[in-house]
């Protein structure tokens, strides 16, 4: 694969968030399910009075239901497309698209850039309460409630023993010819005044599933069931565990994607197409 953009066209980022809630996740689906990318491409080909649809491609594909404040996508458009709307397809998209989806930003792209493979980590935040009552009515949508107390330390202690590279076959959802391995940058978690505890969930990159089960890991060891080094355990096994449960997708939002310096754009985004190994593992080392 390349990431040379095709002769008379412009690579476009787009910065946007949406509400997960009414949609089938991110990715066009058959059988007419209301998806993100189906909305925004929509969108976009009325606006341009194209005929041609402009396919996206995105830093992370979400599930169904999952939200995100901080989603990059790109797309490559004709440059006499993008020459004779770039100034107000902001505004355009702005009047077409549904309100549970936003475009931000739209700004041609600098050279080898990729939405997807450039991108050296992205940054989710998974919401639960505890709280005896449930959860805010004006926060349900987006605040997962568990109905056990949560001891957060332990949760936090539990977490320690998950950060850095691994082979997460025990959280992820396999997929054929994918690899499981990412290195798990960031995963803590801070209860705020209002009740509602944050958990902070940052990697390279994230295989199916992945977050919602480390989460469903954590809540178990903080409302007592389970040890804190249950999850460390259940990750060296290297085999999904029927008591890691994959919590609900309202709680989950991605909040930010993270990029190189521009020059640095095009060495990750090959670096990325690259089938990860762990050191020792055949073929470690490999391109």
């Amino acid at each position: 694969m390349s990431d040379d953009v095709a002769s008379g066209h412009v690579r476009v980022r787009l910065d946007l968030s949406y509400d997960g809630t009414a949609f089938s996740g991110w990715a066009k689906q058959a059988g007419g399910r209301r998806t993100v990318q189906g909305e925004i491409e929509d969108a976009l080909r009325t606006v341009t009075r194209s005929r041609e649809t402009y396919e996206l491609t995105v830093a992370g594909r979400t599930d169904a239901g999952v939200h995100a404040r901080g989603q990059v996508a790109h797309v490559d458009l004709p440059r006499e497309v993008w020459a004779e709307h770039h100034d107000k397809l902001l505004k355009r998209l702005a009047g077409r698209l549904p309100k549970d989806v936003r475009v931000w930003a739209l700004r041609e792209a600098p050279q080898g850039f990729d939405a997807r493979f450039s991108a050296v980590w992205r940054r989710y935040a998974y919401r639960v309460t505890d709280n005896p009552g449930g959860v805010d009515p004006l926060l349900r949508g987006h605040v997962l409630w568990h109905d056990w107390p949560l001891d957060v330390d332990a949760m936090n202690e539990a977490a320690r023993a998950l950060l850095g590279e691994h082979d997460f076959a025990a959280y992820c959802k396999k997929r054929e010819g994918a690899t499981t391995i990412r290195t798990l940058q960031e995963l803590s978690l801070e209860k705020g005044t209002d009740g509602i505890i944050t958990a902070t969930v940052r990697a390279d990159a994230f295989c199916h599933n992945m977050v919602r089960s480390l989460i469903g890991a954590l809540l178990f060891v903080g409302d007592g069931h389970r040890p804190p080094d249950w999850p460390g355990k259940v990750l060296a096994a290297g085999v999904r565990d029927s008591a890691v449960h994959v919590v609900r997708p309202h709680g989950l939002t991605l909040e930010e994607v993270g990029y190189p310096a521009d020059e640095l754009l095009a060495a990750r985004s090959r670096e990325a197409r690259n089938k990860r190994s762990l050191p020792g593992a055949p073929g470690a080392g490999c391109c």
